[in-house]
């Protein structure tokens, strides 16, 4: 038996934390961008996104070939989030206060296409595939079966209050802590 290290599990939900943290600082002041907690917390979540992207490789690994269309389409979700922020990203550089920055984001948001990857669909395709892969590892006994319900728990937050991000976080750092060291017998050769 060999262990299987998979930090992305710890570091994407901790990067996560970041950003729900800083987000509610950056809102002390009344108003959330531009700034440099703007962008600290923006550039966490888009690493955090970097390693979902890598976490659901894994998990595809860890189930099988069925797992091939719902990792690529939590994929393309992650994708889809990483142009969302990237875009707020930008409009928080080139904006010198909030109602600047919100114009530019929504100039961006209304050229075609853009509102539907970035915005209105493709982020749902992140979330969606998530659960449908944290399920399956419940299915097939890779996780436990409490980790689907943490992980809609979190995925549920930013809907609730996006004040809630830091909590939902910490859910998803319980819920992966079990998938980031493993237990598996040795490949045969």
């Amino acid at each position: 038996m060999r262990t299987v290290k998979r930090p992305a599990f710890i570091a994407a939900p901790l990067l996560v934390l970041v950003y729900g943290v800083v987000r509610i600082i950056d809102g002390f002041d009344g108003v959330k961008g531009p700034g440099p907690a703007w962008t600290t917390g923006h550039l966490a979540f888009m690493g955090a996104l970097a390693l979902f992207v890598a976490i659901f490789g894994q998990m595809r690994e860890m189930i099988g070939p069925r797992a091939r269309v719902t990792a690529l389409i939590a994929t393309l979700g992650a994708l889809a989030l990483f142009g969302q922020f990237s875009v707020d990203v930008v409009a928080g550089f080139l904006a010198g206060d909030h109602a600047e920055m919100a114009a530019i984001s929504q100039d961006v948001r209304s050229l075609p296409g853009v509102s539907l990857a970035f915005y209105d669909l493709g982020p749902y395709l992140f979330y969606i595939g998530q659960l449908v892969l944290v399920v399956q590892l419940a299915l097939h006994r890779h996780a436990r079966v409490w980790t689907p319900v943490l992980v809609l728990a979190d995925l549920a937050m930013p809907f609730v209050d996006k004040d809630l991000i830091p909590l939902g976080a910490v859910l998803l750092l319980v819920s992966f802590l079990p998938l980031a060291r493993t237990t598996r017998a040795p490949a045969l050769v």
